[in-house]
């Protein structure tokens, strides 16, 4: 139960002064504060910078894509190639799209700013401890299932929205199929559906075995390599990143002009 205890200590600390402090300025003060913690709370920006950090660096060479790599990844990168830095980079870019982008998007329209701070908090414990090996058994159980849930929803609006924003320039048809059929496969229950809609979008194969902390973990494979994996690949998932949350907003934008 410590795991439980440590997210529900951590939300309380996150959002008591911060609920505090809304209920005590006026309209103007709370709607610059809620516009602060939005843009704390989603990082399209942080990543595209660190999607190019990559790209810049493996244009460099082999041994500096690795290294900035290792960076954004839990993956061991010492052995990776260069199309293995590029597909490793898609999968953070297009699993993130969710997590960092449209999940904190989805809390803060639904709650207010307060969801966007409690879902940004359940996000970073689970990124810290909610891992699957013997150090975080214990405490990292509830983290990462209670980050599980909270993206359930997001993580499938964030792929629909993907193909959806992609009708120029990307094969639609094959993202949703692609989607369907593979968003089951990753070993998470919602990074596959982002993951599996760039692939199909992108005519790539993702996924597949990697090593952590020295250990081979087996992973099946998500999307099929219509054509190789190439550099341009992360400019056109950053791009991908940004249409859906442009198309987001734009639905929410619509939605409230109707209400």
């Amino acid at each position: 139960w410590s795991g439980l205890l440590m997210v529900i200590i951590n939300i309380l600390i996150a959002i008591i002064p911060v609920q505090i402090l809304l209920s005590r300025v006026d309209r103007n003060w709370y709607n610059a504060i809620s516009i602060y913690i939005a843009y704390s709370c989603v990082s399209a920006r942080m990543l595209h910078y660190e999607a190019f950090k990559v790209k810049k660096a493996l244009s460099e060479s082999l041994a500096a894509g690795r290294k900035r790599l290792s960076y954004i990844v839990g993956r061991e990168t010492d052995n990776l190639t260069r199309a293995e830095i590029v597909q490793a980079t898609v999968e953070t870019v297009a699993e993130n799209t969710s997590d960092g982008v449209i999940a904190p998007l989805f809390y803060m329209i639904i709650f207010g700013p307060i969801g966007g701070l409690v879902y940004k908090f359940v996000n970073t414990m689970d990124s810290m401890v909610g891992y699957k090996n013997e150090k975080y058994r214990y405490i990292g159980y509830y983290p990462a299932r209670i980050d599980d849930l909270f993206n359930y929803i997001p993580a499938r609006i964030t792929a629909l929205l993907m193909c959806m924003s992609s009708i120029l320039g990307f094969d639609v048809e094959r993202g949703f199929r692609t989607m369907m059929r593979d968003g089951r496969k990753h070993s998470s229950p919602n990074a596959g559906y982002p993951e599996a809609a760039v692939a199909g979008l992108l005519g790539i194969e993702l996924g597949g075995g990697n090593y952590y902390n020295g250990v081979f973990v087996e992973k099946p494979t998500i999307g099929r390599p219509e054509k190789k994996i190439e550099m341009r690949d992360i400019n056109r998932t950053v791009y991908i990143m940004y249409r859906t949350e442009a198309l987001f907003l734009m639905i929410y934008a619509i939605f409230i002009s109707m209400v």
